[in-house]
């Protein structure tokens, strides 16, 4: 797990090497940039189109909304849904979604009340352990946003039991650690339909880490997926050309992005992945009508 900052200091401007990027989180989830602080660098980097993705949560995009309207740059809505197979994590994004949708709405209620009470386990088991923090400072930290492991960790080394986000996650808040605690997710293609009925474009994010990908695509696909994450912060040459087959093969939108989380959380620089820009058209091309 990446180290994230604790601040809002906004990284060095300069001109991104994409105009867009999809894929990015602001502190209405695990992100460390305000949502009107994350279009101002999207913008202040050249870029021109902007997907704000945050986990299990569309909070931010009203913010965010109003900022792109005054920087003149356009804002993709969308949301990344948590989901789950035998074989761990998959993660759906959601482009182009109503985030007032009644079911999608109803759905990220859900998953808000889960992660609440995740957090009040994972920090009941820590105390177990002698790494007693404090609840009320991890809610603080989370700003009222999607509360995840990242706010925990966060509190952790705040309180001397880690010395390092990374040390956190790697001692206490990864599968088999005293910390650990299961989350409610969806199945894949429930979170594929859940996007179709909130007039998005389902794309599986990230699929170079998802396991058995060759069985999953094709169940994904027929339950409405529309894209593949082909153009990825850590993506080699030969990975990228691997993906873009299978986009074609499948008929998939190739989209992309830096899974963008702010300056300070990993090395990933905002718009900092080549992604075509034409696959914003095509995305939407592929909206549920």
């Amino acid at each position: 797990m990446a180290q994230a900052g604790t601040g809002e200091g906004v990284e060095s401007p300069g001109q991104a090497p994409s105009s867009v990027d999809l894929h990015t989180h602001s502190t209405a989830s695990d992100g460390t940039l305000t949502p009107v602080r994350l279009v101002t660098l999207a913008a202040a980097r050249g870029l021109r189109v902007l997907g704000l993705t945050d986990h299990d949560t569309t909070a931010g995009l009203p913010e965010a909304r109003s900022a792109a309207e005054r920087h003149d740059l356009t804002l993709v809505p969308g949301v990344e849904l948590s989901t789950h197979v035998a074989e761990g994590e998959v993660h759906v994004l959601g482009y182009f979604i109503d985030p007032e949708h009644p079911r999608l709405v109803e759905a990220l209620a859900r998953f808000r009340e889960a992660r609440e009470g995740r957090a009040s386990a994972i920090v009941e088991r820590l105390a177990a352990v002698g790494a007693t923090i404090d609840l009320a400072r991890v809610l603080e930290i989370a700003g009222g946003g999607s509360i995840g492991r990242p706010h925990v960790a966060r509190v952790l080394v705040e309180s001397g039991h880690a010395s390092s986000i990374n040390d956190a996650f790697d001692r206490f808040l990864v599968r088999g650690r005293p910390g650990y605690v299961e989350r409610y997710r969806l199945t894949p293609p429930d979170a594929v339909r859940l996007v179709r009925a909130a007039s998005g474009v389902p794309v599986l994010a990230h699929p170079h880490s998802v396991a058995d990908l060759d069985r999953l695509l094709p169940e994904l696909v027929a339950a409405g997926l529309g894209g593949l994450e082909c153009h990825y912060g850590d993506y080699d040459d030969g990975l990228k050309r691997d993906l873009l087959a299978l986009a074609a093969r499948h008929r998939l939108v190739a989209t992309g992005g830096t899974d963008f989380h702010g300056p300070g959380f990993g090395r990933r620089l905002l718009g900092a992945t080549i992604v075509p820009p034409g696959c914003v058209a095509e995305l939407e091309a592929r909206r549920a009508t």
